[in-house]
């Protein structure tokens, strides 16, 4: 056996397992290139064993550390079956490279273990709970998906009942199932011109709360979508102002608001409205690789032990440290410039501008419909082009046909535009405001 590789031994075992064809080096630190910080160890981390000393400085501990572990001169033999590239298919290293490979490595104990972080993982945990406004965050490498079924699952138990939207993502369904808890749907405004659902009410919540306090039903949590995925944001302050005193928390499914917290221009948050859970998709508007997100919590109504529990049940016990290392390098690139997102927000707002413009063409605003939603996201744009006679379908087709434009998403009546920090104004942009 040449090394403990699972994720789930205590540092003595490390220890034993460590196999003699190893370099005496291979805890050396190859520093990386904003790695002159003065680092920020907590007390966990100083005592934690020998194979997480990674945690040195830098303001992307764990994205330092993987460059650092895949430049030892090692010989492996530990997986994935690669070998750290050298057996890379052809194929794929063309694609991608072999930088890629080189880089995607196991749970070696200088990278930590996502289940019980002691060294990087943790640390760069930390620094996203403080630049997100969390008291913890999570790292999620199975999507916003699992962060959904752990809250539902940390929050209810079976025979309870889960408050939510009828428009919730499909994770909301699959946890219902691995929680046992039952549905108790809220019918959220429903705009039949556009065939777009917005947000629900606090009055909505409130009532539904009170349905089920007088049969003798048991909330166990209440869920909301916000933002939608056409941006529409529900008052989740006010939300929380009618479940807190109730003892029920609020979980919030914040896959398309991961962005919020870094302009003014903004939506609030839903941790800064009070939220008690937030699950947010950091590869959306952010710049993380597909399928990583982030789980937020804040306050003190969920057990912080059983989201931990849950997440271990429902994650892969062999992590992507590429997945990761890219959510830390985009806390990192948020960290680094707060003006990050004056660009794509001037970008939506002059494209909205001229959209507007165009005869036969609306773009989908807070007024289309009636509840007072305190927000709809500026950077997501939605378009219809109904009254030319153009379904969703048909104008997305021309769009892509005609200019090479392509969308995030298309209904039966309206196409949906997401600006993000990728975003620039080149020839896609104009084309779409000269249509």
């Amino acid at each position: 056996m040449a090394r403990c590789l699972a994720g789930r031994s205590s540092p003595a075992v490390f220890s034993r397992c460590t196999p003699h064809l190893e370099s005496p080096s291979r805890h050396a630190v190859v520093p990386c290139a904003a790695s002159l910080s003065t680092p920020r160890i907590s007390e966990t981390e100083a005592s934690a064993p020998e194979s997480s000393a990674l945690v040195q400085g830098g303001t992307a501990p764990l994205v330092c550390a993987l460059k650092s572990t895949a430049s030892q001169d090692v010989s492996c033999f530990h997986f994935p079956g690669h070998s750290r590239g050298k057996a890379a298919p052809p194929s794929l290293s063309e694609l991608i490279g072999l930088g890629a490979f080189s880089h995607d490595l196991p749970e070696l104990p200088e990278l930590d273990d996502l289940f019980s972080p002691k060294g990087v993982i943790l640390d760069a945990q930390r620094r996203a709970a403080e630049l997100f406004g969390s008291s913890k965050t999570w790292f999620l490498v199975n999507g916003t998906t699992c962060g959904i079924q752990a809250s539902v699952m940390a929050t209810c138990s079976p025979g309870d009942y889960l408050i939510v939207p009828r428009n919730c993502h499909i994770s909301v369904i699959s946890a219902l199932v691995l929680s046992g808890a039952v549905p108790k749907y809220i019918i959220p405004e429903y705009n039949s011109g556009w065939d777009i659902a917005g947000g629900v009410t606090p009055l909505q919540v409130d009532e539904a709360v009170k349905e089920l306090e007088e049969d003798g039903k048991r909330v166990g949590a209440v869920l909301v979508t916000s933002p939608t995925y056409h941006g529409v944001c529900s008052n989740v302050q006010g939300i929380v102002s009618v479940c807190h005193p109730r003892g029920i928390p609020v979980i919030v499914d914040e896959a398309h608001g991961a962005h919020f917290r870094f302009h003014d221009s903004l939506p609030s948050t839903a941790v800064e409205q009070g939220a008690d859970l937030a699950v947010q998709s950091t590869h959306k508007v952010l710049c993380s690789l597909t399928q990583s997100s982030m789980l937020h919590m804040a306050g003190d109504l969920v057990d912080v032990d059983k989201i931990s529990q849950c997440l271990q049940l429902l994650q892969s016990s062999s992590p992507s440290y590429l997945l990761l290392s890219s959510l830390d390098a985009a806390r990192d690139q948020l960290s680094k410039n707060a003006n990050i997102f004056d660009e794509p927000l001037a970008i939506a707002s002059e494209t909205r501008g001229q959209l507007m413009k165009i005869p036969g063409i609306s773009v989908l605003d807070l007024p289309c419909f009636a509840s007072d939603f305190p927000a709809i996201d500026p950077l997501r744009i939605t378009l219809s082009a109904s009254d030319l006679q153009l379904a969703g379908h048909e104008a997305d087709d021309l769009l892509f046909e005609d200019h090479k434009i392509v969308s995030e998403l298309v209904g039966t009546q309206a196409v949906t535009f997401a600006v993000s920090l990728g975003t620039r104004v080149r020839k896609t942009l104009r084309s779409l405001w000269n249509l």
